[in-house]
């Protein structure tokens, strides 16, 4: 069948636009890092990535586990939580390193201290308070959630109760209770929180004394708790390479737990 030159023309026109959406809608599922970086009150420079999509709409603080780095810790997760919307800060604190690989920036801008040379877990708390008056500081007016792995987690707690009036809600993924924490152990902090917390561990965890004691106490408190059967230590209970299992069930529980704070 022959098509006039109208109808070649319109059809072209057609191909065309079709083309153009999708290359706009393409680039703009697409949400390129801003490296920024900020001071803690005794002058460390703290280095991290937002991801900005609304300042109007919540955001997610994220904090690394002990030897690890915000962008190999969460390079898997944070696209997770952009696609429901949140905005995402995610920051390198002063006790981490190249677990998971890549490098902590912070730490390589820090020449005299590592965490074998003077500073202790308790001492990064002014690193995620820091995050925290950064955000507010940039005029974002959303929710503001708070997410530790491991040392960080018992951190976020301990921020949560001093700054419920800044925070809307934690999730703590595998709180760590050991001595090196015991200036600034979770515990006493978690009975003061008004705001949603979920407490989240491994099945391997649970064995711990401590671990039961802290799930009690947070029960008691009427927060929520999860245990994920094959998980594995702080925040890469939902990374599938990570766990060697499925993780499915474990994001479920974090989805359900932010749709409170998602216009998604």
């Amino acid at each position: 069948m022959k098509l006039s030159i109208l109808s070649l023309i319109g059809l072209v026109l057609f191909l065309c636009s079709c083309d153009h959406d999708a290359q706009v809608d393409e680039n703009e599922s697409k949400i390129i890092p801003k490296e920024i970086s900020f001071y803690t009150p005794d002058s460390i420079q703290i280095i991290g990535d937002l991801y900005e999509l609304d300042k109007k709409e919540s955001t997610i603080l994220l904090f690394h586990q002990g030897g690890s780095n915000a962008r190999a810790e969460y390079g898997s997760i944070i696209p997770k939580l952009i696609e429901r919307g949140f905005n995402v800060i995610a920051t390198d604190q002063r006790i981490g390193g190249q677990t998971y690989g890549g490098y902590n920036r912070t730490l390589a801008k820090i020449p005299t201290n590592s965490f074998g040379d003077g500073y202790t877990y308790c001492d990064a708390y002014n690193n995620l308070e820091s995050a925290l008056d950064y955000i507010i500081d940039l005029g974002f007016t959303g929710d503001k959630l708070i997410w530790g792995s491991s040392y960080s987690a018992s951190l976020a707690i301990q921020l949560a109760s001093k700054r419920q009036g800044d925070i809307d809600g934690v999730l703590a993924f595998s709180p760590a209770t050991g001595g090196s924490l015991r200036n600034c152990l979770p515990s006493p902090y978690i009975e003061s929180i008004q705001v949603p917390l979920i407490i989240l561990k491994p099945q391997s965890e649970m064995d711990s004394e401590s671990s039961a004691r802290q799930f009690k106490l947070a029960l008691k408190y009427d927060h929520q708790t999860f245990i994920s059967e094959h998980g594995v230590h702080g925040s890469s209970m939902l990374v599938k390479e990570r766990t060697e299992s499925d993780v499915d069930e474990t994001w479920e529980v974090v989805y359900s737990f932010l749709n409170e704070f998602s216009n998604n």
